[in-house]
């Protein structure tokens, strides 16, 4: 694979990553690329791969999401070499990120996780962020693996029923 390609989706990603407010998720780099044709997945991943041991990007793994933000590095490659990315690949970006915006936020401040504790059950850890604050921050002890894996796949879509239930039943 060609040097100047792969230089090139470097840049992509870290030109994404600049874009935004909030961290973006694997799938969200890997399918903006993949639906434009300009690589495959295994060299996304190749690249991710690349330029976090660069320290061009920060990594957040959890259960089911790993999301990406730009470091003070990257920001600086960026700046320096950002000039090699078209505008037409800018254009590209910056509408994809406008026309998902609320999705893309939503998928990177809805956060679940489970893990097994000492005893033997399992905490399924729920939260909502908002500007890098959780506005909700739910641990629950389950008996076994396969209801916290319910647990936390339907947190993704109902976590905003459950937080507007908790607010209005807290206050009065």
């Amino acid at each position: 694979m060609a040097v100047e390609s792969i230089t090139l989706y470097k840049l992509i990603i870290l030109y994404m990553l600049d874009r935004v407010d909030f961290p973006l998720s694997n799938n969200t780099i890997s399918g903006f690329i993949l639906e434009t044709g300009y690589t495959d997945f295994a060299t996304i991943q190749q690249v991710l791969g690349i330029i976090q041991d660069d320290g061009l990007i920060n990594v957040e793994s959890s259960r089911s999401n790993t999301c990406y933000t730009l470091t003070e590095s990257g920001r600086e490659m960026l700046e320096y070499f950002g000039g090699k990315i078209s505008d037409e690949i800018k254009k590209e970006v910056n509408d994809y990120l406008t026309r998902n915006r609320y999705e893309l936020k939503q998928a990177a401040n809805v956060i679940s996780e489970y893990y097994r504790t000492t005893s033997g059950d399992y905490s399924v850890h729920c939260c909502i962020k908002e500007n890098n604050s959780s506005i909700i921050d739910l641990t629950l002890s389950v008996p076994d693996e396969e209801v916290a894996d319910v647990m936390c796949g339907n947190w993704k879509e109902k976590s905003q029923e459950i937080y507007e239930f908790v607010m209005k039943n807290m206050i009065t």
